[in-house]
C-alpha cells in the first residue's frame, strides 16, 4: 500500500478542512499528504501511494466523483467520500463508482479518524480461508487470498477492498444464504456504518465485474426475501 503504511491522502479544497483534519490524523499517528484540487490530488496519488484516500466530493476543477472513478480504476485503495450531500441516493451513487465509506459535513473529526482505523482495517485484515486460492468453475474465476487478488479468465478483476471482503465472505460458504446484516457483520465488520442497501449496490458492482452475464449471474446469486448466496463450483485450489 505504499511506503508508509499509514499514509493518508486528504483532498479538499477547504484549507481549514484540511487543517483540521490532518492534525487529528497526525495525533492518531498517520502521515498526512494534502492536496487541495482534483489535479493536484491525482499527481499527489501517483507519487504519494496512500494507504487511504479522503476525498471531498466538491472540487473546483475536477469533482470528486471523476476523481474517484480515475483512482479505482489504478487501485483498490480505500476511499472515503467527504460530502455535504446526506441524500441515501447520493451517498449510494457514490459507493457505487467506488468509494468505500463516506462522511457527511459537518462532521466530527474524532468520528473521521474512527471511520479511517475502520476502513484500513477492513482493507487489511481481509479474512482468510483454509485455502489460499480458491478456484471455481474449473478456474474461470479465483480467489487468491495470499495476493488480495480476484482473476477471471487469468485476468486480474479490480475489486474495491469491501467489494473483495463480501465476495470472499460468500465464496468462503457456498452453500451458505446470508443475509444483508449477515453480510455486513462479517464481511465488513460491526463498525462499518452504512444502509442494508450498501451491500445491494456493492453487490450490483461485483456482478458487473466477475458476472459473464449481469442479468443472469452464477456466482453472485440473489435468494428472495433473504440476501445472497455464492453459486460457483469449486474446484479445488
Amino acid at each position: 500500500m505504499g511506503d508508509i503504511p499509514n499514509k493518508i491522502l486528504v483532498v479538499d479544497d477547504e484549507a481549514k478542512i484540511v487543517e483540521v483534519v490532518k492534525s487529528y490524523l497526525e495525533n492518531g499517528g498517520y502521515h498526512v499528504v494534502e492536496a487541495y484540487n482534483g489535479k493536484e490530488a491525482l499527481e499527489k496519488f501517483e507519487q504519494a501511494k496512500p494507504a487511504l484516500v479522503i476525498l471531498d466530493l466538491m472540487l473546483p476543477d475536477i469533482s470528486g466523483e471523476e476523481i474517484c472513478k480515475t483512482l479505482r480504476k489504478r487501485s483498490r485503495v480505500p476511499i472515503i467520500m467527504l460530502t455535504a450531500k446526506v441524500e441515501e441516493e447520493d451517498i449510494l451513487r457514490g459507493l457505487n463508482i467506488g468509494a468505500d465509506d463516506y462522511v457527511t459535513k459537518p462532521f466530527s473529526p474524532r468520528q473521521l479518524v474512527a471511520r479511517v482505523k475502520a476502513v484500513l482495517r477492513r482493507s487489511e485484515d481481509a479474512l482468510i480461508p483454509l485455502s489460499s486460492l480458491l478456484s471455481f468453475n474449473d478456474g474461470e474465476l479465483v480467489i487468491d487470498t495470499l495476493k488480495y487478488e480476484v482473476r477471471r479468465h487469468e485476468k486480474p478483476v479490480n475489486l474495491t477492498p469491501n467489494e473483495y471482503r463480501l465476495l470472499l465472505t460468500l465464496a468462503r460458504y457456498p452453500d451458505k444464504t446470508f443475509t444483508r446484516d449477515e453480510l455486513i457483520r462479517i464481511g465488513l465488520g460491526e463498525d462499518f456504518d452504512g444502509y442494508d442497501r450498501t451491500i445491494d449496490t456493492y453487490i450490483k458492482n461485483i456482478r458487473q465485474k466477475i458476472e459473464p452475464d449481469t442479468k443472469n449471474p452464477k456466482y453472485v446469486l440473489t435468494v428472495h426475501g433473504i440476501g445472497y448466496r455464492f453459486g460457483g463450483d469449486e474446484k479445488g485450489d
